[in-house]
């Protein structure tokens, strides 16, 4: 367990070092919810603006739980990982119904997206619950520190790492000790060059004395990745795209996107219009100009409004790529006429 002049010298530092960043400004839960929604499988550089701009749009938990679904999935276009917005939304509609945010983690956790991470996120930051929040950045930073050769990836090693971290804001302000893990693991215990010299936890860091820093935390083993072939049916009419729910392939599942047809693959193909990556599947993508039959449930949307609908920059490729395709035929068409009256 941490000494306790360990916890004293990494609070000086998180006071002394830590980032202004817009939602530290107060400790509003529905500010720092929103930012820890953000900043899971997103860098905190590229979060800022899209949390500035969300804010600006929804101001507030009752702005927000009122907003329509399709202005939500708007605002977070470009943040990947959709089903963080779905659940956002559903979320903010049950906070508001329940008109106001539990102060607890157990409570937290029973809403859509709280996961451990989140629900101890803001209920320690927030309102100073202590309890210990887990990230990548802490696993780094204990997992170093304590020179343990954690397993993370499993629930059960999980488990003992949230025990270690329960133990790190046991007696001190649990909102500056989580902040200051994670600040630590992102600026200075980084992961392949970590400035050891700067650090405030060098004279109690295990793995630093034994000259293994660099072998911690342990890499998870890499999934498996898949190829998937995509042939998504472009299908434009008065200004209106025709999209389709997807639920024949494990990419996006749920979601709208063009209508079509995707089979798995053991290699990936030959001639393709481009290729996209999601998590771990490579997606290599073929765009058919054709007319799909139209089934019950799907929808016509205007084009102005489609990233309503489709966030997913998979389907702002199929429609970039089509407009370079028709300017190329334009052009050529143009050559064509002018050749001949020569």
């Amino acid at each position: 367990m941490p000494a306790i002049k360990a916890k004293s010298a990494l609070l000086e530092w998180y006071r002394d070092n830590a980032r202004e960043l817009p939602w530290r400004s107060n400790r509003d839960p529905y500010r720092i919810w929103i930012s820890e929604t953000m900043l899971q499988q997103t860098t905190t550089t590229a979060v800022i603006p899209y949390f500035e701009r969300f804010l600006l749009r929804f101001p507030t938990l009752q702005s927000l739980a009122e907003a329509p679904s399709s202005a939500v999935m708007e605002a977070w276009a470009g943040l990947g990982y959709y089903s963080r917005a779905r659940n956002l939304h559903k979320a903010a509609q049950a906070l508001h119904e329940n008109g106001s945010f539990p102060k607890s983690h157990r409570e937290l956790i029973e809403l859509p997206g709280f996961g451990p991470y989140t629900s101890r996120s803001v209920s320690s930051l927030a309102f100073s619950e202590s309890v210990g929040v887990v990230d990548g950045n802490v696993i780094r930073v204990l997992a170093r520190v304590m020179r343990k050769d954690w397993e993370w990836w499993k629930p059960k090693v999980r488990d003992e790492i949230q025990t270690y971290a329960d133990s790190w804001v046991e007696g001190v302000p649990s909102n500056e000790m989580n902040q200051a893990l994670m600040e630590l693991g992102r600026t200075i215990c980084t992961p392949q060059s970590p400035s050891c010299l700067m650090c405030p936890l060098q004279k109690h860091c295990e793995s630093l004395k034994h000259d293994e820093v660099l072998l911690r935390p342990q890499p998870k083993p890499r999934r498996e990745r898949e190829i998937w072939i995509w042939e998504p049916h472009l299908t434009i009419r008065n200004q209106r795209i025709l999209l389709s729910k997807t639920n024949e392939v494990p990419f996006l599942r749920g979601q709208w996107l063009l209508p079509g047809s995707a089979r798995r693959a053991s290699k990936k193909p030959k001639t393709f219009d481009y290729r996209h990556s999601i998590t771990h599947h490579d997606i290599y993508v073929t765009v058919r100009p054709a007319v799909p039959k139209i089934k019950k449930d799907d929808k016509w949307v205007r084009l102005e409004e489609i990233r309503q609908y489709v966030p997913a920059s998979l389907v702002q490729k199929a429609l970039d790529h089509s407009s370079a395709r028709v300017e190329q035929l334009h052009a050529r068409t143009k050559r064509a006429r002018s050749s001949s009256r020569k």
